[in-house]
């Protein structure tokens, strides 16, 4: 028997279904990881790497009772990418990420219809009052996102403390969602 994450919210948009982390998400997270497309966020990562990883992805869950929701199309449980609240020990502040997996997701507003919806969730239902993107200043569609958002670059907030510090890392502040405080 494998264990699953119970009691995890699952949102549903026009088009998407978010849910908790599922064991066959595993080949198309570590697929993604070993891909130059994870470049942003620290890859490409072997499969040991990536396994652990994914593990994070799912002590979040367990550790803090909230954590990324893996984003399908309605219909079809194939994991396109994640998106949702993290916050990782060590973090300076409570973030709303995102990753598109696959380049057959790309272009087609599912990160935004997600990330919102993952936005909406942590301030709704989790009770945030601010959420930050750390986004590599290369990741230029990352940034557009964050911006379509309506979040906007903090030059003044702290960035988390990586490895790799000759990679600018800039924070966008999220804005809460009207009608929510």
């Amino acid at each position: 028997m494998k264990p699953a994450l119970v009691n995890t919210p699952v949102l549903n948009t026009e088009r998407l279904v978010l849910r908790a982390p599922l064991p066959q998400d595993w080949h198309a997270f570590a697929d993604f990881l070993a891909s130059d497309r994870s470049r942003f966020i620290g890859g490409p990562k072997d499969r040991t790497d990536a396994w652990r990883a994914f593990g994070h992805v799912i002590g979040m869950w367990v550790l803090r009772g909230f954590g990324s929701f893996v984003f399908t199309s309605k219909g079809d449980d194939t994991a396109l990418g994640m998106t949702g609240p993290w916050y990782p020990e060590g973090w300076p502040e409570r973030e709303l990420g995102w990753t598109v997996w696959t380049p057959a997701a790309e272009g087609k507003g599912y990160a935004f219809e997600a990330a919102k919806a993952a936005r909406d969730h942590a301030f709704r239902d989790l009770g945030w009052d601010t959420a930050v993107s750390y986004i590599d200043g290369g990741n230029t569609r990352s940034i557009a996102l964050a911006e379509r958002l309506g979040a906007v670059c903090d030059p003044a907030a702290a960035t988390p403390d990586h490895d790799d510090d000759d990679v600018p890392c800039l924070v966008y502040r999220h804005p809460k969602p009207e009608g929510q405080g």
